[in-house]
């Protein structure tokens, strides 16, 4: 199982939790000016300031908020037209709406390994993978790391095969000096308590083809035109599409600008509390058969996770007790969705993944978050440090 903030919270004894909600300021400010104004429902003042401001961090595309990440998702198998008998490839190592949203629209998953390096989508091992029947290739940027995007554009255009981004660890992120969330015809992110910057439970669907916006705003609005009307373009909307309630609220949205607004004292923040981990560690890993994240050096990553390979399933339990018996919470990560009760349901033929299989057996997430102080850090190292003895 994967343990989420509200399970963190909850556990007794712990003086350094995994994660811990970071304010800016702002926040609440902007929250009381949304309620002033008197529109807290979807698509309001702060809900318009964040679609600018994303679409000027990514450099063009239509950014369009969403109540989760799982739901922008959903809408890319919406907007593509997946349906029953179409396959679309996946990571295996990844959380489990990557593959859900594509199941309920009665897809064939299809499972691939990763990479033992960046954890990410082995774009090696794609080509392998697709049939006449593949609809699209999912890249999940594990950590923040951009996946291979100049290899999976290139297998993408050449089998006719639509491309996804899921950036939920990488907003902020950059291959090749290129925005992570441009290069898929479409993107989505999330704004999980978790994530960099946050508005709790939140997301956004980047939308990079210019020929599905349209139709990304009517499926976000319950299958109406009712974006057009607002904008004065029609004289009254009605029902034109499927569809869903993907606004998030502008309260949401208030809660959100104020984060993104102070991303770069933010990701400040995370860039030195993740290269402190990786300086003073990297004696100790090297001598306990540790392995750290590696980032290519052509990848600019966000900074959201780091994260130990133990050598063995068992260091990694001994590890993470040795850390929770020091009032530290350390978690592990994904378990392969090929080898869940439901990704055999929906993919029972599908072929191992070896690395996938391995690395969740292993990897441990250390505390990172922005308010991270230099003593909670630094007795979060001591307590490692202390493991090479245990």
């Amino acid at each position: 199982m994967v343990h989420d903030a509200g399970e963190f919270r909850a556990l007794s004894g712990i003086r350094i939790p995994f994660n811990r909600a970071t304010l800016t300021g702002q926040e609440f400010a902007y929250m009381q000016r949304a309620l002033g104004e008197g529109h807290i429902s979807g698509d309001g003042p702060f809900t318009r300031k964040c679609h600018d401001l994303l679409e000027r961090i990514h450099g063009g595309g239509r950014a369009l908020l969403t109540t989760s990440c799982t739901h922008a998702l959903e809408m890319t198998a919406l907007l593509l037209d997946v349906a029953p008998g179409d396959e679309v490839i996946v990571p295996s190592f990844t959380f489990v709406s990557t593959a859900n949203a594509f199941a309920l629209r009665g897809a064939r998953l299809v499972f691939a390994d990763i990479r033992p390096d960046t954890l990410n989508l082995d774009e090696r091992l794609v080509e392998s993978h697709l049939t006449p029947r593949t609809r699209a290739i999912v890249a999940v940027h594990y950590a923040g790391v951009g996946c291979e995007m100049d290899v999976l554009t290139a297998v993408c255009a050449r089998h006719g095969v639509a491309l996804i981004e899921d950036n939920a660890h990488g907003l902020f992120g950059y291959y090749r000096g290129r925005p992570l969330g441009t290069f898929g015809s479409l993107a989505t992110l999330s704004f999980h308590e978790t994530k960099n910057v946050s508005c709790g439970e939140g997301g956004a669907l980047l939308v990079n083809e210019p020929a599905l916006v349209a139709r990304a705003e009517i499926l976000r609005e319950k299958g109406t035109d009712r974006s057009r009307f607002f904008r004065g373009e029609i004289d009254k909307y009605g029902w034109v599409d499927l569809g869903s309630s993907y606004l998030p609220s502008d309260l949401l949205a208030a809660f959100l600008l104020a984060q993104l607004e102070a991303r770069d004292t933010i990701q400040a923040k995370r860039r030195a509390i993740w290269r402190r981990y990786q300086n003073r560690l990297a004696p100790w890993a090297d001598q306990a058969g540790v392995t750290l994240p590696v980032i290519p050096s052509h990848v600019e990553q966000t900074y959201h996770l780091f994260y130990l390979l133990l050598p063995t399933p068992g260091a990694r339990t001994a590890f993470i007790d040795h850390l929770r018996a020091r009032g530290i919470l350390a978690v592990f990560h994904y378990l392969p969705l090929n080898r869940s009760a439901m990704g055999r349901r929906v993919a029972p033929d599908s072929a191992p993944c070896p690395v996938a299989e391995s690395v969740s057996d292993r990897l441990v997430r250390l505390p990172l978050f922005a308010d991270l102080t230099t003593d909670e850090q630094d007795a979060v190292i001591e307590a490692i440090q202390e493991f090479r003895s245990a």
